[in-house]
């Protein structure tokens, strides 16, 4: 196993899912990590591509890990796969 290189955060309310891969795309973290917790769990990785979905909130944390020096990349909720329709309708 490498070095993460790309994360993929889910937001939410409280309890945050990072989901972490090398350049070889195998899987190197796979976590959850509470909304407190959230900066002091970066500040550890290395610099890496992190991709959020576009949502209110998104902007709020993704100025806060590029201060950790991350390159945070947000998607559009339709470019987002495995959420509800309920889900997408929060984040428009």
């Amino acid at each position: 196993m490498g070095e993460v290189s790309t994360i993929g955060l889910d937001i939410a309310k409280s309890v945050f899912q990072v989901h972490g891969v090398d350049v070889e795309g195998a899987v190197v973290i796979r976590k959850r990590v509470s909304r407190a917790k959230v900066l002091e769990f970066f500040s550890t990785l290395p610099s890496s591509v992190v991709g959020i979905e576009a949502c209110p909130s998104a902007h709020h944390w993704s100025r806060q890990l590029q201060a950790l020096g991350h390159t945070v990349r947000l998607n559009a909720t339709e470019l987002c796969e495995g959420l509800s329709e309920a889900q997408q309708e929060r984040c428009k």
